[in-house]
């Protein structure tokens, strides 16, 4: 079975839905759906054993991503968040070729050479997120931090969430121009504010879309992009494979230019 370049954030399907059948349940749902990776989110675990996920993953042609809500870096601490070493483990165990992480309080104090000696004994590929937050959410703290690796030659990526970037009215179109060369996962979710005000991730529309395909110009051709928001329906196969149809189609037109 062709796999296209899309990931399914287990997020998708909602906190109740996930925590209620397990991780390990929706192995088989996302490879039918075409799916290429899945990732494992930290904070829905209920005691699943790793190892199995892990196993089952493989077997059914899937890539991993473990995603933990740990910040990178922390306010008064030059080295790394401690939990990092552990989560790092856990993702190896988890069978994932990347952690992702969000960035944290980073400034010019925090130590890299230490985060690079820790991901030299521990080899997994780090993959720092914009959140939703004021300190680890702006483009500036992440052109800082990308400045300061790229400087150390340091093989860090970053996670790209389109959507984050709303939480501080700041453009995805402008993060993409200036981050877009470090980018190593994308997370794909539309936005929309509620009558209460609060913000609130949706399937894209048509504008959506639109947009998306601009801003994968910025990035490595065929990176992986993941599902960020809501799945749901009687049939989670066919609505998450109609998903990953939209998603897959992102950058075709520039990938069939590219070979004309």
């Amino acid at each position: 079975m062709n796999r296209s370049p899309v990931s399914i954030s287990l997020s998708s399907y909602g906190a109740d839905l996930v925590r209620q059948h397990g991780q390990g349940y929706f192995i088989p749902l996302v490879a039918a759906a075409g799916a290429s990776c899945i990732e494992w989110r930290e904070e829905l675990l209920t005691g699943e054993h790793p190892a199995e996920l892990a196993r089952s993953a493989r077997e059914h042609g899937l890539d991993s991503v473990y995603s933990s809500p740990l910040e990178l870096w922390q306010p008064g601490r030059c080295e790394p968040a401690p939990e990092l070493s552990a989560t790092l483990q856990r993702a190896r165990e988890f069978g994932a070729r990347q952690l992702k992480v969000s960035l944290g309080h980073f400034n010019e104090h925090h130590d890299l050479r230490c985060l690079a000696s820790l991901l030299f004994r521990q080899p997994l590929q780090l993959l720092v997120e914009n959140d939703q937050t004021t300190h680890g959410g702006r483009i500036e703290p992440f052109q800082r931090f990308f400045s300061a690796v790229e400087a150390l030659n340091l093989p860090l990526r970053m996670t790209f969430d389109i959507g984050n970037w709303q939480w501080q009215e700041q453009s995805a179109v402008n993060a993409a121009r200036v981050l877009g060369r470090h980018v190593g996962y994308v997370h794909c979710k539309a936005v929309r504010q509620r009558v209460d005000g609060k913000l609130v991730a949706i399937p894209p529309g048509s504008p959506e879309l639109h947009q998306w395909e601009q801003l994968l110009r910025h990035m490595t051709q065929g990176i992986t992009r993941a599902v960020e928001y809501p799945l749901q329906g009687n049939d989670l196969v066919q609505v998450t494979a109609g998903q990953v149809e939209l998603l897959a189609r992102l950058g075709q037109s520039r990938l069939e230019n590219a070979n004309a």
